[in-house]
């Protein structure tokens, strides 16, 4: 099979220099390189440079998958906007971990397909993934229970391990969230159970006038640092940081995650108790259904034969003329008419079906393509 890695970074508080895309260039030579982004992809050969190097000094986003089953999505915030000990109570293990390093926080999360993925290409997969880190930058905690029940799925914790507090909106994803769960092959049915104790997520609205007006209670110096900020380093942390005070301060919409008390085990547990009941319900609905479509069928079929009856000599004459014409089209047709004969006979009203059908092979013997059909269909 032929191997294929997919690499992309995305900066996206900064731009890139010209001097940094300079020194990109130098790790590849077909690399697309722009402000903003590092993509390639490897069918041969490998990626020269250091994924966890680059995420500290250029970039605040990157994902990685390769066909044989590997897929990992890093982000890049900056510490004071995810206090790095609260992201480790989630994300404390191999496949989600928390790296500090020059005020910045660096979240990996890892999914490993040990019997392989499907081929799929790696381009536009960052883009629908890259609001997950504006709903961290926003307190949303959301992702990083995620990466704990990536950790509780992949047999990294104990089942006496306490589940850590789940925020809300487990049961109400947003759409880059809900990729990222499938990025990370997270089960569906273990996510389920575990929303089952997050309380709905109400919508975060701003009022202009409530922003303006709280703006204004703020300090002359820190206002001047922020507009300082924006316009000098482009920086827009200051921003952010701002909007998640004012939301924290105004609005309970992402509220206090709740402690429920369980345990991985237990969570495990549920999470295999219903995949059974739903696997139970949806194949009792899949007989229902598949009951209506025979009962429809019979008496579609009961109608057809109905419209046939009286008609049987007129059908036999209408086989003899479509294998005459030794053309494999008309065959099937012969084969579909037999059929019908055959049906009519099991009421009683086509005479013997057998005998004729036998006699129809005999006089046919030197047509393979045709009597291969008559035995397919079990005449």
């Amino acid at each position: 099979m032929s191997e294929y890695q997919y690499y992309e970074f995305q900066a996206i508080d900064r731009p890139l220099t010209a001097k940094e895309m300079d020194e990109l260039r130098s790790y590849s030579t077909r690399a697309r390189i722009t402000p903003t982004s590092f993509v390639n992809d490897y069918s041969w050969g490998d990626f020269k440079g250091n994924a966890d190097a680059w995420m500290e000094k250029y970039f605040d986003a990157f994902l990685y998958l390769a066909n044989w089953g590997t897929h990992i999505l890093k982000l890049r915030l900056p510490a004071r906007l995810l206090d790095p000990a609260l992201a480790r109570t989630y994300c404390g293990g191999e496949s989600a971990s928390v790296r500090e390093q020059a005020g910045k926080v660096i979240l990996s999360f890892l999914s490993e397909d040990e019997e392989g993925g499907d081929w799929v290409e790696g381009e536009g997969q960052l883009s629908s993934l890259i609001s997950v880190r504006a709903e961290l930058v926003r307190g949303d905690l959301r992702a990083l229970y995620l990466g704990w029940l990536l950790r509780a799925q992949s047999g990294e914790l104990d089942d006496d391990d306490a589940e850590p507090p789940v925020p809300r909106g487990l049961g109400q994803l947003s759409a880059s969230l809900e990729g990222l769960a499938e990025f990370l092959r997270i089960d569906s049915d273990l996510l389920h159970v575990a929303a089952e104790d997050s309380s709905p997520m109400a919508e975060v609205g701003i009022d202009r006038k409530e922003m303006a007006a709280w703006i204004a209670k703020l300090s002359t110096r820190e206002k001047d640092k922020i507009l300082t900020s924006l316009v000098v380093d482009a920086d827009q942390t200051q921003v952010t940081e701002l909007l998640q005070r004012f939301v924290k301060e105004h609005s309970e919409g992402h509220g206090k995650p709740v402690t429920t008390g369980k345990t991985v085990g237990e969570l495990l547990r549920a999470a295999e108790e219903y995949s059974t009941e739903r696997s139970r319900v949806e194949a009792e609905r899949r007989a229902k259904e598949k009951a209506r479509r025979d009962r429809e069928a019979a008496i579609a079929r009961e109608k057809h034969l109905d419209s046939l009856a009286g008609r049987e000599s007129k059908l036999w004459g209408e086989v003899d003329a479509l294998v005459a014409s030794k053309q494999p089209k008309n065959y099937d047709q012969a084969v579909a008419i037999l059929v019908d004969l055959r049906d009519l006979a099991a009421r009683g009203r086509a005479g013997d079906f057998g005998i004729r059908i036998e006699a129809l092979r005999e006089a046919q013997a030197r047509k393979p393509s045709f009597i291969d059909r008559l035995t397919k269909a079990g005449l």
